[in-house]
């Protein structure tokens, strides 16, 4: 993710006493400016809208009086303007609602981590208790951009305060590459760039410098669990193998490290395993195996193809690599290229009753009706992918999955997901989309709001917001507790008894309020898609 450009400022103090009065006024100015630049961008949303609103009314009384005293009426296009100025009014009376709702949210669901897991992993708000999985504060660390971006100031300088004070990775502690990358890693260059204070890119130094020992394998594919305190890797217990998308689904983090310290050893370590990906055989089309061997970097389990569990990620960062880079390295273009056709010619197909468009998988040459809400990062990467310059018909291909994810929510009598759905091909069968018992649950994903996100900020449909705004309505209705915090479900079909599961993904504040957030937000330059890569 590169970083917005920025501008040096020069401050230049006069000391001739003859400008002492025009000094005065300056830092009375400068102070102002303090003082709105202190406001929340929602503070200062609902104040240039209130005097939008007052300028506005004070021309239309304007009007009504000099009619009145004309004896004339409103003529035709002066009652259209009315209109118009209604509507406009309107809808941003409604961006602001749903901008507060999100950080409402984000609110409630902070509070619960404050109050019951402060500096812990994960919050289980239905026991008021945490959940710990590696001890270095997940949640906190995968929340600090989504504060900056909502604007929530309090709340980001006492989880700075954490991070300052309490925050040491020199712990006896095993933790897994890729979530550690993607969450603590990702989460600590995003703050970065956001915020350019040092203490996120030291602290992202320390944690980047104690994962390298992942990547000392006899084929440099890398060990998936790594003791940050000892310097020591290994695979998992029951298997030499990593899966394909843990090991390439780490670059754009430790690229950019690299990028920002002039230290190339990161960026050399996970491109190598690109390297060695792109030349390996096994792959169908541009598809790849879900698993890779940590000793001689060969796939493993071929023959399986899936855009879900273990492999998604990997078509996703190799469109992102490419842009990352400058897209100049044609090995990952091309690779993502080969892929997207191979999704097309062996995985997309559409359901009998409804004609929606959906991505399965392929085992040993047999069509599997199977796609996992994780697929659902496809729509806005085929969008990003087109609006760099890629087929048209990538674009053609987003806007119907994107469809089909909505439907995935729409059709569940929770209007939430499944983690699974299974699609009917039969025209007979009722419904487009099965939920098998086992798959029923709701993790609170990012996945389909963040292709919202991509599909209105290219397209400006506003259905993608409506859809967004309906998920959110969901979430909050069957997830949220009312203690604090919001909680994973056992069943979207059940809204009588959704079963909830005593679980905040960390991934809920770092991601899915996030892009709700930017959703809803009309400032395209708020993590500008031309010149920023999002991690």
């Amino acid at each position: 993710m590169y970083p917005p450009s920025r501008k040096d400022f020069i401050s230049l103090t006069l000391s001739d006493s003859h400008s002492q009065t025009y000094n005065n006024g300056k830092h009375r100015r400068q102070s102002c400016w303090r003082k709105w630049k202190q406001l929340s961008r929602l503070q200062r949303s609902l104040i240039l809208f209130l005097l939008a609103l007052l300028l506005i009314l004070g021309l239309l009384s304007y009007g009504s009086i000099t009619e009145h005293w004309r004896g004339k009426h409103f003529p035709l296009h002066a009652k259209l303007t009315s209109h118009t100025q209604r509507q406009s009014l309107s809808l941003i009376l409604m961006v602001l609602e749903r901008l507060e709702a999100v950080c409402d949210a984000f609110r409630h669901a902070w509070k619960g981590y404050k109050d019951y897991a402060w500096g812990h992993d994960e919050l289980k708000p239905i026991s008021k208790s945490f959940g710990e999985w590696f001890g270095l504060g997940l949640t906190l660390i995968d929340a600090l951009d989504t504060m900056w971006i909502m604007g929530l100031k309090e709340e980001f300088a006492e989880a700075k305060t954490w991070v300052e004070k309490d925050l040491s990775f020199n712990k006896n502690v095993d933790v897994n590459l890729f979530e550690t990358t993607i969450r603590i890693l990702g989460g600590l260059l995003s703050t970065y760039h956001l915020t350019g204070d040092q203490l996120f890119l030291e602290k992202a130094k320390d944690l980047g410098s104690r994962l390298m020992p992942a990547f000392k394998t006899p084929s440099k594919i890398p060990f998936s669990d790594v003791n940050i305190g000892k310097g020591t890797a290994h695979p998992p217990r029951w298997t030499s193998d990593s899966t394909l998308a843990e090991v390439t689904s780490i670059q754009l983090e430790f690229r950019e490290l690299s990028r920002l310290t002039q230290d190339p050893q990161y960026q050399e370590a996970v491109n190598e395993v690109m390297t060695l990906v792109h030349k390996l055989p096994g792959k169908h089309d541009g598809l790849v195996p879900m698993f890779i061997n940590t000793n001689n970097g060969q796939f493993t389990h071929k023959g399986v193809f899936t855009l879900g569990a273990r492999a998604d990620s990997y078509y996703e960062y190799l469109l992102k690599q490419w842009i990352q880079g400058g897209k100049t390295e044609d090995n990952l273009l091309e690779d993502y290229l080969q892929a997207i056709e191979g999704v097309k010619k062996h995985l997309v197909r559409q359901t009998g009753p409804s004609k929606l468009t959906f991505v399965g998988e392929l085992s040993h040459n047999r069509f599997n009706p199977k796609m996992d809400h994780l697929v659902c990062f496809l729509p806005g990467t085929l969008a990003l992918g087109a609006h760099n310059g890629l087929p048209g018909d990538h674009m053609d291909l987003a806007v119907q999955l994107m469809e089909t994810c909505h439907q995935m929510y729409k059709q569940m009598e929770t209007g939430l997901s499944p983690e699974i759905a299974h699609f009917s091909l039969q025209a007979s069968d009722g419904s487009d989309v099965i939920v098998k018992p086992a798959d029923r649950h709701n993790l609170l994903r990012p996945e389909t709001v963040e292709s919202l996100f991509y599909m209105y900020r290219f397209t400006k449909d506003t259905k993608y917001r409506d859809w967004g705004w309906d998920m959110l309505q969901s979430f909050n209705k069957y997830t949220k507790v009312s203690g604090g915090g919001y909680t994973s479900i056992n069943n979207v079909r059940d809204p009588l008894s959704p079963g909830p599961r005593d679980k905040m993904e960390s991934f809920f504040l770092g991601e899915t309020l996030k892009y709700f957030y930017l959703l809803f937000s009309d400032d395209m330059e708020l993590l500008s898609l031309d010149n920023q890569v999002h991690l």
